[in-house]
């Protein structure tokens, strides 16, 4: 074989190999939101922790990277990417420890502090096989740029490759746990091969053995970091019924026996409740919403954006004979609360993101539910004038929207409130505010809103019934919030506070553990 066509294959080898190992970060990047969410919120705070994590990983990488290539004299490729793999296949066995242990740091420093901890070492050594890269790819000095260029543009495809093939294929079908096994023993792999390369080719015995050594470490891992994968299931205080990833958290269905308790979780949050027993609904505003159909009799049709369990839909239905078209994005939501909720749709089914089926829905509607609730992150972009003038839009001319928010009611900190409030006021000329449970900071609130009064001692409500909705009217002042709209919305950061609190109730009811996975 002619030295031409060795260097092209050889060449081709090592942009096989950044191109491989850029796909490889992407992969660790967007995966690594995924082990965080359950404990701290698929958030805007994670999500930021992890890029920023990266960036700085990669740029030490670089620059470690750059100043061992000019040491090696042209071999280590295969030791970086092997404690790559090693470092990546650590990250699922040391998930839990480490959230654990930055609990105490608070939303925002508890997931920069994981993310550091858990992602920042192995994209670190990937970060450094560009300029070994570069190194193996420079024979001539007026060959830099376009080696350097090449280098970085392949790894660049690789990364949009690994973004791509994880969300549009590998994601729906695997876990994230055996997706970081999986790419960690694919590096190892990788790893051995281009020993074998440097080996031969550069005379680097050491190479070999260094890689088959650190195979067999990170394949003795392997049992351990399956065994940490297991959940506890709660002894006597809780039993997990079913569990499910899908793109979009954990979705976990839980028996509490000790108080009749049946719920329904996505990552941090609780979005629906059921008693074990009776089946009946577990949620105090719902029977706040529950009462909505009696102040404007003669509804005949609704909608749900958020499904939970949907216990919402059965007493539209069984109460008032409404037809119900429910709305919700995540499909393991929408099959836990038919299989264990009893859910059964009494109108369309909708699967999809709420900003882009609103858009392709056809009113009206004499009543839409918007509860889009999570204990993690928020719904920002759902609670934006343009969503809320959206739905206006599919309201008949006597419609009302019903809007969940769970936040606190008192202390002058609290603007998220305010803040909702205003956005809804903006929209609708008419709005009143109920709280689930009078006396109690940290609550369900509920917006009604209209475009013509509504009448609370409606001749359809049983005096008992107008005194219970009297004792739950509450009063905010809407003139210290901040107008939420797609340009600017800062209701995640007025969140933070809520977020937290939530996620200690249910680390108070099951223990933290039943939050990492």
């Amino acid at each position: 074989m002619s030295n031409n066509v060795f260097n092209t294959i050889e060449r081709s080898g090592l942009y096989l190999t950044v191109f491989l190992t850029g796909a490889s970060v992407m992969v660790i990047e967007l995966l690594g939101t995924r082990m965080i969410a359950p404990f701290y919120g698929a958030s805007l705070y994670v999500w930021s922790s992890l890029i920023s994590v990266t960036m700085m990983a990669l740029a030490i990488g670089y620059f470690i990277g750059g100043h061992w290539a000019d040491r090696a004299k042209r071999a280590g490729l295969s030791l970086i990417i092997a404690l790559a793999a090693v470092l990546t296949l650590l990250i699922p066995w040391l998930t839990r420890p480490v959230l654990l242990a930055t609990d105490p740091l608070g939303l925002r420093l508890g997931a920069l502090a994981s993310a550091l901890v858990l992602f920042f070492p192995s994209l670190t050594m990937l970060g450094m096989v560009g300029p070994f890269a570069i190194k193996l790819a420079t024979s001539r000095l007026d060959g830099v740029g376009s080696s350097v260029g090449s280098i970085y543009a392949v790894s660049t495809l690789g990364s949009v490759a690994g973004t791509l093939f994880l969300g549009f294929y590998l994601f729906p079908l695997l876990g994230s746990r055996e997706i970081f096994i999986g790419t960690g023993v694919f590096l190892l792999l990788l790893s051995v091969l281009i020993a074998i390369f440097e080996q031969k080719r550069l005379a680097m015995n050491s190479a070999i053995v260094s890689s088959v050594f650190l195979l067999v470490v990170g394949l003795g891992l392997l049992p351990k970091i399956v065994d940490a994968g297991h959940l506890p299931q709660g002894g006597d205080k809780f039993k997990i019924l079913s569990e499910r990833e899908s793109l979009y958290g954990w979705v976990r269905v839980i028996d509490q026996p000790a108080r009749n308790l049946r719920m329904l979780t996505s990552d941090a949050s609780m979005i629906g409740a059921a008693g074990i027993s009776d089946g009946g609904n577990r949620l105090s505003y719902q029977d706040i919403v529950g009462l909505i159909p009696a102040l404007r009799p003669g509804m005949k049709r609704a909608l749900i954006v958020g499904l939970g369990a949907g216990k919402m839909v059965e007493v539209l239905h069984d109460r008032y004979n409404i037809e119900t078209d429910t709305l919700e994005i995540d499909p393991a939501v929408a099959a836990a609360a038919s299989r264990y909720f009893g859910f059964n749709p009494a109108g369309k089914n909708i699967i999809g993101d709420a900003r882009y089926e609103i858009r392709h829905l056809k009113g009206p509607y004499d009543l839409i539910i918007h509860d889009c609730f999570t204990g993690g992150s928020e719904p920002s972009h759902l609670l934006t004038v343009e969503t809320l003038q959206q739905l206006k839009g599919l309201l008949s001319e006597r419609g009302i929207l019903a809007v969940n928010f769970v936040s606190f009611a008192e202390g002058q900190d609290n603007l998220a409130l305010p803040a909702v409030a205003k956005t809804v006021d903006r929209v609708f000329p008419h709005q009143s505010l109920f709280i689930s449970e009078p006396g109690k900071d940290f609550n369900d609130f509920i917006f009604l809103a209209s475009e013509e009064p509504i009448d609370f001692e409606s001749k359809s409500l049983f005096a008992d019934q107008i005194d219970w909705l009297r004792e739950r009217k509450f009063q905010v002042d809407k003139t210290r919030g901040v107008l939420l709209t797609d340009n600017l919305n800062p209701l995640e950061h007025l969140q933070v506070k809520k977020s937290e609190h939530y996620r200690s109730v249910l680390v108070d009811w099951f223990g933290a553990d039943l939050l990492v996975r």
